[in-house]
Formats: structure tokens, sequence, C-alpha cells
């Protein structure tokens, strides 16, 4: 008898630790970047992003990818155009990384330290500003990543000579939920 309860007490603890570490998928997702020229703005929008993240003994390792050509300013040739600027046809996807600490999860807000691969650089943002949103078994992240095109090497494409700003904001609008 006591042998069994032993057996028990061990596979309901292993079973209790298995359940500590675990994956988040991406359900869903909106990527929306800001582009300000001095005649107009214009803002891309995709809803391609695929992610996961990977939970062990209490840090979260997190990834996301969207394809470039997946954002969609409503002009076609602007699409293109931002491709090609972006070196989008030999770097065609953009890749976010961070760890994020299990336990805050549970907090409304958590600042992360982003690593983006995009145009064949890699650029670093430190704590970045979050929202954190428990609805049922999903959160729903939102925030935005102060992106500009010096930090990929990207030249402001122009138009009538004059050049768009530097600055790229990108608004992310993720839901996420843990993997069956």
């Amino acid at each position: 008898m006591a042998k069994t309860t032993k057996i028990v007490l061990s596979v309901l603890l292993l079973s209790s630790l298995a359940s500590a570490d675990g994956q988040w998928i991406l359900d869903q997702c909106t990527l929306t970047y800001h582009v300000s020229h001095p005649l107009h703005q214009t803002d891309g929008v995709s809803h391609a992003a695929s992610g996961k993240a990977v939970c062990r003994a209490g840090e979260c390792d997190f990834l996301i990818a969207v394809p470039v050509k997946s954002f969609d300013s409503g002009d076609s040739n602007r699409d293109l155009h931002m491709i090609q600027v972006t070196r989008g046809a030999e770097f065609p996807m953009v890749t976010v990384r961070t760890r994020l600490p299990e336990s805050e999860a549970s907090a409304s807000s958590v600042n992360a330290d982003l690593e983006v691969q995009f145009a064949g650089q890699t650029a670093h943002y430190k704590q970045v500003p979050f929202q954190l949103m428990r609805m049922g078994n999903e959160t729903r992240i939102t925030g935005t990543i102060p992106a500009t095109l010096a930090d990929f090497k990207i030249d402001p494409p122009t138009l009538l000579t004059l050049p768009v700003k530097n600055e790229i904001p990108i608004h992310v609008e993720m839901t996420w939920r843990p993997a069956q």
C-alpha cells in the first residue's frame, strides 16, 4: 500500500512539473506599420504572422514571424516598392524574438527586450511596453515597437524628391492561447 501511494504521489508530482512548462501559439495577429511623408500618411497591415512561445523553468521564449510581402497598404504599387526598398526578395521574413519570465503572464503590462530581424539587419529594442489582457485561456497583447528605417539600414524612399520620415512605428495586436 505504501509503495502504491509513493508511485501515485510521484506521478502526480511529475505531472504537475510537466504542466509548469508549456507552449503558447499565436492565434491572431495584426501588425501595422506607419510611414509618414510630408504629403501623406500610410499604414501597411498584415494578419499573416505566426508565432510560438515555449516556457521552461520559469522563462518563456517567443518567436514571431511575418512575411514581408503580406503587408497591405491599399496600394499595390506602394507595396511592391516597399518590398524592393526593404530587400524583401532576399530577406522575405521579419522575425521578432523575446524572452519573458513566465510570472509576468499574470501582469497587466510588461516591458520586453525585442530582437527584430528585418531587411537583413538585426535591431534590439529595450524595455518596449506592452499591455496584457486575459480573456478566458487567451492573452491579448498590444503595444508599439519604435522602429526606424535607420535601425535596418534602409534608405528612406522619396516621393517628389521628399523622403519619408525615419520613424516607422509598428503597432502590434496579438492573441495567444495555450497549445493543445
